[in-house]
C-alpha cells in the first residue's frame, strides 16, 4: 500500500500543478498551453542551454602536433605538445591559449630540438559491457542508433511486448515489459543467454558466472530489464515476421542483452612521453587484444574510447626523427543543444520524472509549441522562452530542477512507508496556494522586464517601438500603447522588423487586385491579396510544378503545418489535398518521365551529417542521383 500511496501522491501532485497553473498561462499568453511539474522543468533545461549557447564567447587556442618516427624503422606516429617546461602556464583544457605569432614561435623553436623518448607506459585496459536496457537507456540508444524519437520507440516496443504472429507458433510477446527502471534479469533468461554465447562464440567469450547488474538507488524495481523473452531466437530468425522498424528495435534489444552477459573487451594501452628541450610531447594509443562483448554490441557514445593509434615499439632514451611539426588553430565550441537522447539522459541524471513519462514529456513540449526540432536538436521557440520566464517568476519552486528532484525523493520516502502521502501534500499545498495568488502579478512584471527598446520608429506616431512578447513570440509594439496600437512582427533571426509585402505581377483570382508576398507567423512566405482584409485570398508561392492529381488545375507550393513543419501542397487546398514532405524539384524523371523529382534528405547512421539526393516521386521508379 505504500507503493500505491506514492503513486497516488504523484498523480494528485501532478494534477494540482497542471490543472491550476495552466489556466493562468491561458490568460497570460494564449489558450491551449499547459504547465507540468516535469514538462516545465524539461523546457527550462532546453531554454537554459540555449541561453548558454547565446552567451558563449569562443576562445582561440592552438595545438602543436609533431609527426615522428624511430630512427631504425619507418613508423610514423603523431604526438601532441602536452607541456612547456614544468608548468602548464599557457595551456588550458583544450590546448594553448596563445595567438598565431606565439604558436609559430614555439613551433620554430621546437623544430630545432632533439626528440628523445622520456617514458613509455604500457597497461592492459578492460572495457566492460553495459547493462541490459531500461526505459531511459532504450530511448537514448534508439535515438542515437536508429534515429527514433522516444514516442516512436515506445510505440514499437509496445508492439513487440504485446505479441506478434511468428509463423505456426502463433502470437508471441518478444520482449519483457518496456517501462522499467530495473536491470534485474530472471535466472532462466541468464542461462539461455549463456548457452547461446557458449554455442555461438565459444568459451572465451563466456564469464565464469552470470553477470548481475546493480539497479540504481531509488528504482522501483517492479519489472525486469528490457530483454528478449526468447534469447535463443536471434533477430535473423524472426526477421521474416517483423516489420523493418520492429526488426531494428528488437535487434537492438537482443544485442544489448546478449552483450551484457559476455566477457569484457581487452586493450593494450600505450602512452609515450617525448622530451624535446623544454617541450614535452605525448602520444597515446591502444590496440584491441580481445573483442569480448564488442563482437556483438557497442554503445555509440563509447565507440571513441581510447585512441586507436598504432604506436611503434620504442624504449626510454630512444631518439626519434621529426618529420613534421604543425601548429593548428582552434576555437572553443559552445555546449551542444539537447537532442531527445541527451535530454532524457539529463532528466534521468537529475532524477526528474519516471521512465514511463519521458516519451510523453518530449511529445508534449513539442506539441504545445514550446520546443521545435532542427536537425535532431531541440530549440526553444519564442513561446517556450516566454512561458519559461513567466513560470520562473510566477512559480520559482515548481520549475526549479532541484525542487523537482527533491519532490521525487519525497515520493520515494512515501513508497518506503516512512511518511504518509497526505502529510507530504499538506506541506506542499499552502505555499503553492500563495504562489497561485501572487503569480499573475509576478508574471506581468516578468513580461514587462522582458521588453526591450528598439530603433524602429512607429510610422503612425513617430515614437520608438518596443520589442514585446505575445502569444506568437516577439513583436514590435508602439510605446504609446494604448493611444497608438500599431504593431509589427519581427523575424526570428535577428529581431529586425519584417519587410513590407513584396509586390508581384500575379492578379488575385477572386477580386482582380495584385497579389503580394507576405510572411506567415510560422515564417513561411505566401501569396496574399493586396486588398486584405477585404479580400482574404491567399495561396502558396508557385514552385513551377503543376499538381500531379488528375483533373486538378492547381500548382505546388511550400506550406507549413500547425506545428511549423514545412511540407508541399496543392494551391487548391482544401479542394485538392495532395501533399508531400519531400521538396519537389521541377525536373522530369529521365527514367519514367514523371513530371518532377523530389529531394530526399538522409542522415548517416551514428552521424550528424545530412545528405540530400534526388529521386523519382513515384514509388514504382527507382531512379536516384
Amino acid at each position: 500500500m505504500a507503493l500505491v500511496d506514492a503513486q497516488q501522491a504523484r498523480r494528485v501532485l501532478d494534477r494540482l500543478v497542471g490543472y491550476q497553473i495552466s489556466p493562468i498561462l491561458w490568460r497570460s499568453v494564449k489558450p491551449g498551453l499547459s504547465a507540468g511539474r516535469v514538462q516545465s522543468v524539461a523546457v527550462r533545461l532546453i531554454c537554459e542551454r540555449e541561453a548558454e549557447i547565446e552567451a558563449f564567447k569562443s576562445e582561440e587556442y592552438w595545438t602543436l602536433t609533431a609527426t615522428l618516427t624511430p630512427t631504425e624503422v619507418q613508423h610514423l606516429f603523431p604526438a601532441k605538445l602536452h607541456r612547456i617546461g614544468k608548468k602548464k602556464g599557457e595551456i588550458n583544457n583544450y590546448g594553448f591559449r596563445i595567438d598565431e605569432a606565439r604558436a609559430k614561435e614555439l613551433a620554430a623553436d621546437a623544430k630545432t630540438q632533439a626528440y628523445l623518448v622520456e617514458k613509455v607506459q604500457k597497461r592492459e585496459r578492460k572495457q566492460k559491457p553495459v547493462p541490459p536496457f531500461i526505459t531511459s537507456t532504450l530511448q537514448q540508444e534508439a535515438s542515437r542508433k536508429l534515429r527514433f524519437v522516444a514516442k516512436r520507440t515506445m510505440f514499437i516496443a509496445q508492439q513487440l511486448y504485446e505479441g506478434l504472429e511468428i509463423g505456426s507458433e502463433g502470437s508471441i510477446g518478444l520482449i519483457t515489459y518496456m517501462r522499467t527502471d530495473s536491470t534485474r534479469v530472471a535466472q532462466e533468461a541468464l542461462q539461455a543467454a549463456r548457452a547461446y554465447i557458449k554455442t555461438t562464440f565459444g568459451e572465451e567469450y563466456l564469464p565464469n558466472r552470470a553477470v548481475n547488474y546493480q539497479t540504481k538507488k531509488g528504482a522501483q524495481d517492479a519489472h525486469e530489464a528490457i530483454r528478449p523473452t526468447l534469447p535463443l531466437q536471434s533477430p535473423a530468425d524472426l526477421k521474416p515476421y517483423l516489420s523493418n522498424d520492429q526488426f531494428r528495435l528488437y535487434e537492438l534489444i537482443w544485442m544489448r542483452f546478449i552483450a551484457s552477459q559476455m566477457n569484457p573487451a581487452i586493450f593494450d594501452g600505450t602512452t609515450i612521453d617525448i622530451q624535446a628541450g623544454t617541450y614535452l610531447f605525448r602520444s597515446t594509443g591502444s590496440v584491441m587484444k580481445f573483442q569480448g562483448f564488442r563482437r556483438v554490441y557497442m554503445e555509440d557514445e563509447r565507440e571513441s574510447d581510447g585512441e586507436d593509434v598504432n604506436l611503434p615499439d620504442v624504449k626510454e632514451g630512444d631518439t626519434l626523427n621529426l618529420r613534421k611539426l604543425e601548429p593548428k588553430q582552434h576555437f572553443t565550441q559552445p555546449p551542444p543543444r539537447y537532442n531527445e537522447a541527451t535530454l532524457v539522459k539529463m532528466l534521468e541524471a537529475k532524477e526528474i520524472g519516471r521512465p514511463s513519462t519521458y516519451a510523453s514529456i518530449l511529445s508534449t513540449i513539442q506539441d504545445r509549441g514550446y520546443v521545435t526540432k532542427e536537425r535532431g536538436r531541440l530549440l526553444p521557440t519564442d513561446v517556450g522562452r516566454l512561458v519559461n520566464e513567466l513560470l520562473k517568476h510566477g512559480f520559482p519552486n515548481i520549475v526549479d530542477v532541484e525542487f523537482t528532484a527533491k519532490m521525487e525523493d519525497q515520493l520515494d520516502v512515501i513508497a518506503d512507508g516512512k511518511v504518509k502521502w497526505v502529510e507530504t501534500l499538506g506541506q506542499f499545498y499552502p505555499a503553492f496556494q500563495t504562489a497561485l495568488k501572487e503569480a499573475p502579478d509576478r508574471m506581468y512584471e516578468a513580461r514587462k522586464a522582458m521588453e526591450e527598446q528598439s530603433d524602429e520608429k512607429c510610422e503612425k506616431c513617430g515614437t520608438n517601438m518596443i520589442i514585446k512578447w505575445g502569444r506568437y513570440g516577439r513583436f514590435l509594439g508602439c510605446a504609446n500603447y494604448p493611444e497608438c496600437q500599431n504593431i509589427k512582427r519581427l523575424t526570428s533571426a535577428d529581431d529586425a522588423p519584417t519587410a513590407e509585402p513584396e509586390p508581384t505581377d500575379t492578379a488575385c483570382d477572386k477580386c482582380g487586385e495584385p497579389m503580394v508576398i507576405r510572411v506567415s507567423r510560422a515564417g513561411a512566405k505566401f501569396l496574399s491579396c493586396s486588398g486584405y482584409p477585404k479580400c482574404k485570398n491567399a495561396k502558396p508561392i508557385p514552385m513551377g510544378i503543376d499538381c500531379p492529381e488528375p483533373d486538378c488545375d492547381g500548382y505546388l507550393g511550400e506550406r507549413r503545418s500547425r506545428r511549423g513543419k514545412v511540407f508541399y501542397g496543392c494551391s487548391n487546398y482544401p479542394k485538392c489535398e495532395f501533399s508531400t514532405w519531400d521538396k519537389p524539384v521541377p525536373e522530369p524523371c529521365p527514367k519514367c518521365n514523371a513530371p518532377f523529382l523530389v529531394e530526399k534528405t538522409e542522415k548517416a547512421k551514428g552521424s550528424e551529417v545530412v545528405t540530400t539526393r534526388l529521386a523519382c516521386r513515384t514509388s514504382e521508379c527507382d531512379y536516384t542521383k
